[in-house]
């Protein structure tokens, strides 16, 4: 068991460190390039910062792990809209335009019901990953028609790095969301069979640790003064994972989970945490530290309710 579960942090730290190499090399060559600054936002930053759930969500799927699947989906959404703006609004309190709180907001409630219904039956079909994939390649696309997703392309790196310099890091951070990606799945099954814990619990837990890279870096640049940690940089995965992360490792191979009934209870919990934060945003027009302490509250019964 020991063995197992060193090597299931190791293949989650491979797959998270991976993934950050590789975005930020894909960033780098992307503007060195010429690549416009929305589109690298809304797709190498945006969707490149939910790699390890995509990997996740895939391999998952082949080891029919449904409830794995859904509960790292579920754990990093928690995570994102409690833990991470709390602790960002602690280190430095941010404001932003209510305007943005709707756009985005809406979007990531519509997200999660999308992904709440096609639950429903327990099977997440092939059909349905590409119904899910297509409603989020149309919200980039109202983004762009409407001229917003700047919130998101704030992220991108600044000063580009040569193309021999870029290449390295996507290769050898792609060889390490590959096999990072194999590791972390099959020793948290292997764990959960052992202990005798529901798989969907390691997948929470998976959440979680696939969210602290965005928490650390979100912090550090709260705490540099950098203004663009806003709505559309924080909420922008918890849009992406739940149709588009998701929707990958069904496309791939079918996601069936074991019992739906048994994830209400913390999928439920997962809307009205949302709902919770986004009505602090509106209410108060961004999150200070008093309001950070109730975030970092509203995490808190995450795991309880599995």
């Amino acid at each position: 068991m020991l063995v197992e579960a060193v090597l299931f942090l190791g293949g989650l730290a491979a797959l998270v460190f991976g993934a950050d190499r590789a975005v930020t090399g894909a960033g780098d060559l992307a503007l060195y390039y010429g690549v416009s600054p929305f589109f690298i936002g809304v797709t190498l930053v945006s969707v490149g910062t939910s790699v390890p759930e995509m990997v996740t969500s895939v391999y998952a799927a082949y080891y029919g792990a449904g409830d794995l699947v859904v509960g790292n989906i579920v754990g990093s959404e928690t995570a994102q809209i409690t833990l991470a703006i709390a602790i960002v609004a602690l280190v430095a309190p941010f404001v932003t335009e209510r305007r943005n709180v709707l756009v985005y907001g809406s979007a990531m409630l519509l997200a999660m019901i999308i992904m709440v219904l096609t639950l429903d039956d327990g099977v997440i079909v092939r059909s349905e990953g590409f119904l899910m994939m297509l409603a989020y390649v149309q919200f980039v696309y109202t983004l762009y028609t409407n001229e917003g997703g700047a919130e998101i392309a704030e992220e991108v790196i600044e000063e580009p790095a040569e193309p021999e310099n870029a290449l390295p890091g996507i290769l050898g951070g792609l060889a390490l969301v590959v096999v990072g990606g194999q590791f972390m799945v099959t020793n948290g099954v292997a764990l959960a069979t052992t202990l005798g814990i529901p798989e969907y619990l390691i997948g929470l837990l998976t959440g979680l640790g696939t969210t602290l890279p965005e928490i650390v870096v979100a912090g550090i640049a709260a705490h540099e003064g950098r203004g663009g940690i806003s709505v559309g940089s924080i909420l922008g995965s918890n849009i992406t994972d739940p149709v588009f992360s998701l929707g990958v490792g069904a496309l791939f191979f079918d996601v069936t989970v074991g019992d739906v009934t048994t994830l209400w209870p913390s999928i439920t919990y997962m809307f009205v945490a949302s709902a919770a934060v986004l009505t602090l945003f509106y209410w108060r027009r961004g999150i200070d530290r008093r309001m950070a302490i109730v975030c970092l509250a509203l995490y808190v019964p995450t795991f309880v309710l599995v």
